[in-house]
């Protein structure tokens, strides 16, 4: 039960744990991201040339660092809620401002090169295909393989004629023969779905960001304001 004078400090304690909650979530979605089967295997396949490998590096320090700057500042404004504290409340502020700050242009990037993340990993699939398609090569058909077991998937649709002969060694015994197992559209699938999500969380973010920033304002001016009154009307005799 809180008190009056607990009144604040209380009303701060949703607040401060959503935007905790939020910053566990993009650390949660980074980790999974960077570390998940599918996202490690192509990264570790893609060659230095296409850019799967720098985005999915740099995705994950992004999340990391967004992640540990909101859960900073909801600490730091919860501190600063109870303590009253003028410095504590601006350096809360300056938290939310730079994760809007990188918000913005992670949000932009996305809608401008809406496809570069699917069209990258489908990339490194065509090349190590390709690969075993012309060699044969034993350590490209065991990454080939490697991709078809992860995305539960079987080939794909080849212009350059049959290709039973590469599904057949790559491909788990009981999807050679399916149909609709195309491993590009499975690809694109699977990424069409986990970057929508990541888009919205991203949205989500950049709402909370805007809103710890107001919040942080008015308890900096309130702070202010309040220690201005109890100094009105006390004298000192000289």
């Amino acid at each position: 039960v809180c008190t009056q004078q607990e009144l604040s400090p209380c009303k701060s304690l949703p607040e401060t744990l959503l935007f905790q909650l939020l910053g566990l979530s993009i650390a949660t979605l980074s980790t999974v991201t960077h570390y998940g089967l599918r996202f490690t295997l192509i990264s570790n396949i893609s060659l230095d040339s296409n850019a799967y490998k720098v985005i999915h590096h740099t995705a994950f320090y992004f999340g990391i660092c967004l992640s540990m700057t909101l859960i900073l500042a909801a600490l730091l404004s919860s501190a600063a809620t109870v303590r009253e504290s003028q410095c504590l409340t601006a350096m809360g502020f300056f938290c939310f401002a730079l994760a809007f700050c990188g918000l913005i242009p992670a949000a932009c990037w996305r809608y401008t090169h809406s496809t570069e993340v699917e069209d990258s990993m489908m990339d490194v699939y065509d090349f190590v295909y390709e690969e075993v398609r012309r060699n044969t090569s034993s350590f490209r058909r065991h990454e080939l393989t490697a991709i078809h077991e992860a995305f539960l998937c079987c080939g794909k649709h080849s212009p350059f004629g049959d290709t039973t002969n590469v599904e057949s060694k790559t491909c788990p015994p009981d999807r050679v023969h399916d149909e609709g197992q195309d491993c590009l559209q499975e690809i694109q699938d699977f990424l069409k779905k986990h970057m929508d999500f990541v888009f919205s969380l991203l949205g989500i973010a950049i709402g909370f960001t805007v809103y710890g920033m107001f919040l942080t304002s008015f308890l900096w001016f309130s702070i202010h304001f309040s220690s201005n009154l109890y100094r009105k009307g006390k004298y000192i005799l000289r």
